[in-house]
């Protein structure tokens, strides 16, 4: 696997295919990272019940995907200004040491939030965006809580010169707000980008979330029914359909 040296992060990625570029977040959490479009996050012996986009898009997009910062094999520091800006800071500089400018992304979990963060960053470089399985604040703050203590211990482990005090400004960076964490309602609601949304539906992916961005966002298609084994081939179809319609020719 490649590695990508920015700033204080060292970024693993893959690129597979060729065509126009997609940039790929995975699913994971603060785990996110590229095994777990292929395995279960929460219980990697099982195969994901989503599309892996590496294969399957492969055969007509330039398809990059990475770990994020300190999550699979990526390495970076932590301070206590971090937060979805240093992540989508991550992104832009991957995709320009690959020479991209305009780009697609694709985001499971967490990577619906890192979608709406590079959208928001530069609406001229990510021209579509597919959000799968979307996270959110909705009667589940003790999520993010946990998330937060989990990646705590492993970071207190790697590098125990980091304090308590920095992590928790990182996690009220991350996760103190509402909605998807990264963009406010108003955003989403002026978001011009051509969106598909594929509806969460469990805790750490609120279906009300799924529905509040599905009723504010301008210029987006929703397919309620995505999750394999019995629906994998049309998800992959209704993907496949929306980037050859959203992207420059």
């Amino acid at each position: 696997m490649p590695t990508f040296k920015h700033s204080d992060a060292e970024i693993h990625y893959e690129v597979h295919g060729q065509g126009f570029p997609l940039l790929l977040y995975a699913p994971g959490g603060l785990r996110s990272q590229l095994a777990y479009w292929k395995a279960s996050p929460a219980d990697p012996a099982k195969p994901a019940p989503w599309m892996d986009p590496m294969k399957a898009l492969s055969d007509r997009y330039t398809v990059v995907g990475m770990d994020q910062r300190n999550a699979g094999q990526s390495r970076a520091g932590l301070a206590a200004d971090h937060g979805w800006h240093t992540y989508a800071e991550d992104h832009f500089a991957l995709m320009d040491h690959l020479g991209f400018g305009k780009f697609a992304v694709m985001g499971g979990c967490i990577g619906g939030s890192f979608c709406f963060e590079a959208i928001e960053r530069d609406p001229g470089r990510v021209v579509a965006a597919v959000l799968q399985n979307p996270i959110g604040l909705w009667e589940n703050r003790d999520t993010w809580d946990d998330a937060m203590k989990g990646f705590s211990k492993t970071m207190q482990a790697r590098d125990p010169s980091i304090t308590q005090e920095t992590i928790a400004a990182f996690g009220h960076n991350m996760f103190g707000g509402d909605f998807v964490f990264s963009v406010t309602r108003d955003f989403v609601r002026n978001c011009a980008t051509p969106l598909l949304l594929q509806p969460g539906i469990d805790k750490p992916h609120p279906a009300k979330t799924s529905e509040e961005i599905a009723s504010l966002a301008p210029n987006i298609e929703v397919q309620k029914d995505w999750r394999g084994p019995e629906f994998l081939d049309e998800s992959i179809r209704r993907v496949r359909a929306f980037f050859d319609r959203s992207v420059p020719k």
